[in-house]
This record gives C-alpha cells, sequence and structure tokens, in this order.
C-alpha cells in the first residue's frame, strides 16, 4: 500500500465555497459518498486525506467545479455527479460542462455533461456529417436537436429536417388514419420532446407553417436536394444500407447532416442495418466523423447507467469451461 498523501485547496470567498459545496454541503455529500478520501471542509479550506490517486482523483473534481464557478456557473448536484462519473471512469473532464450549447426557453443552459458528448458537440461544429452513436440515455437526440435550433437561430442554416424511419409499428404509413402530420407524429414524439425544450410550442407552430421546421419520414427523402438545411436522422439504426445511402446523398450545400442511432437496438427483421454497414464504408472520409458514446455518457437517472451495465453484462457470452476443469 502506498503512503498516504494530503491536497489542500484555498477558496477564494465564502460565497465561492457556498457555490462548491452545496446548500446544506450537497455537493461535498455526494463527493464524500463517492470516493474513498477523507475531504474536511472549514471555512474557505478544503483538505483531502488518503491514496494518492483517490486525493488526485477528489482533487481533480474540485478543480473542475472551481472552474466552472469562475466561469459564473454554479453546480448542481446532477453536475457534481456527471463530473464524479467522468472522473471514477477515467476520461476525465476536458470540455465537461464547459460549453453552452442552447439555453432552453425557460433559461436552462444545455451543456455537454460528459467528455462523449463534448467530443460529438465539437465534431458537429467541425464537420458536415456527424454519427452519433450510443445507447439511450447518451443525448444523441437531444444535443442534436439542441445544435440544429442553435443554428437556425442564428441564421447559419434556413431549415431544419427531422427524420425517422417508420419501421417500429411494423405497418406502412399509408394505412394510418389522418394526414401525413398525424401519420408521422407518432414516430416523431422523442424529435418533438427534444424542440419543445427549446423554443415554445406557439414558435414551432408558426416555424413549421412557414416551412423552418419540417419533420417526415425518411422515405419523403427520396429524390431531394437538401440545400441550407440542418438535417437529423434519428433511429439510425433502422436504415437499410440502401436507405442510408439514399440520406447521405440528399445533403446540398451550405448544409450539416447528424445521424443518430444505437446499433444494439435494430427492429430490422432481415436487412442488415445501414448503421452497422455505414461505419466500415465512410470511415476516415475527411469531413464526416463517427461519435461513439456508452454509458458513460448516460446523463438521465444514475439508475440508466446501471440498467445498460447490467444488460451489457447479460449479453456478453459465457466463457466455456476449460477442457482440464
Amino acid at each position: 500500500m502506498s503512503e498516504p498523501a494530503h491536497a489542500e485547496l484555498t477558496l477564494r470567498d465564502n460565497a465561492e465555497a457556498t457555490a462548491l459545496l452545496g446548500q446544506y454541503n450537497k455537493n461535498l455529500k455526494e463527493i464524500q459518498t463517492a470516493f474513498d478520501a477523507q475531504i474536511l471542509a472549514r471555512g474557505e479550506t478544503i483538505r483531502i486525506e488518503g491514496e494518492p490517486d483517490e486525493v488526485e482523483r477528489v482533487r481533480s473534481l474540485f478543480e473542475k467545479l472551481l472552474d466552472l464557478i469562475q466561469g459564473r456557473h454554479t453546480p448542481s448536484l446532477a453536475d457534481v455527479r456527471y463530473l464524479t462519473a467522468q472522473i471514477k471512469a477515467g476520461v476525465g473532464v476536458d470540455g465537461v460542462l464547459s460549453d453552452i450549447v442552447r439555453i432552453t426557453h425557460w433559461g436552462e443552459e444545455i451543456r455537454a455533461k460528459t467528455v462523449g458528448q463534448h467530443r460529438y458537440v465539437t465534431a458537429v461544429r467541425e464537420n458536415d456529417i456527424t454519427f452519433s452513436i450510443g445507447p439511450a440515455g447518451t443525448g444523441k437526440t437531444y444535443l442534436a436537436v439542441a445544435m440544429a435550433i442553435d443554428f437556425l437561430k442564428r441564421e447559419h442554416v434556413k431549415r431544419i429536417i427531422l427524420t425517422r424511419p417508420a419501421v417500429e409499428a411494423g405497418e406502412e404509413l399509408g394505412f394510418l388514419p389522418g394526414d401525413i402530420q398525424a401519420k408521422v407524429s407518432p414516430y416523431l414524439r422523442p424529435l418533438y420532446d427534444a424542440i419543445f425544450d427549446m423554443i415554445p410550442v406557439s414558435e414551432f407552430e408558426k416555424l413549421i407553417e412557414h416551412g423552418r421546421i419540417e419533420m417526415a419520414p425518411l422515405a419523403f427523402m427520396r429524390g431531394r436536394t437538401l440545400n441550407n438545411c440542418f438535417v437529423i436522422l434519428d433511429e439510425a439504426q433502422n436504415t437499410t444500407s440502401t436507405q442510408m445511402k439514399m440520406f447521405l446523398t440528399r445533403l446540398g450545400f451550405h448544409s450539416k447532416a447528424i445521424i443518430t442511432g444505437d446499433v444494439t437496438q435494430v427492429d430490422l427483421e432481415e436487412q442488415v442495418s445501414g448503421l452497422i454497414t455505414v461505419q466500415r464504408i465512410l470511415g476516415g472520409i475527411q469531413g464526416i466523423e463517427f461519435v461513439r458514446l456508452d454509458k458513460a455518457d448516460v446523463v438521465r437517472h444514475p439508475l440508466v447507467a446501471r440498467i445498460i451495465e447490467a444488460y451489457e453484462r447479460n449479453d456478453r457470452p459465457e466463457t466455456p469451461p476449460s477442457e482440464e476443469s
């Protein structure tokens, strides 16, 4: 066992201490529970004692939280949990919670909450086509919509187009009741949920009416050229290779595309997912980026990451017994 270590942090004032430790020390209690180190907070001094590696982890967490505070962001308990999970996973916290992607219409800041999400946001800004591949709860769709709304509001694009393959119900859209909006609404519900966080319903309806936002099933993309658009293909694991090629070749000038999906949740009965094959076909092409998210990037209820981890363990093939046993 290595020799015990310690580190000390000196805060600027009582206000900084309150922001760091949280109301009623709730942030401090969360950190004390998460790490195997002794943390003593007295006035404006924090002392960390324990094994060297654990002391370093806690110190890096506190320093990141102080960076956020000095950048005028008061960390919430959820922020502390996101950062703690990243540090314990060994992926660091560079860029985490530092970049405001968009502000909701009620004033909440949308930030990349994990290293993977930060890579995702950066990839979208730097590339015309970005694939975001990962399990539920990693913010694939939510961040895509946030960035699309931001691009539209800043006049970087003229339209947003949101699409999904409609294969989950196992029936043709033409047989469903109502007009096209009524037919596709059930498939696009997750996209609506994200949009209504960004803009009020009344503004969304005006943007739909004026053609600034369009929501349509993937089949309606055939034959089009999408110029000056921010295009999102959601649930792309349910596209065939032919559909994926069709979608990607719609992209016109001054446009961006985000393709999101979870390759462990393919609903296609016979054909191979286009999201699986496209990684082999387009890997390494300049202007196209693949961002892979995992359970460390889950930003829903803490139990969601544990559920994903449990299913991953269940899906792993059992190691066959050796011949000697």
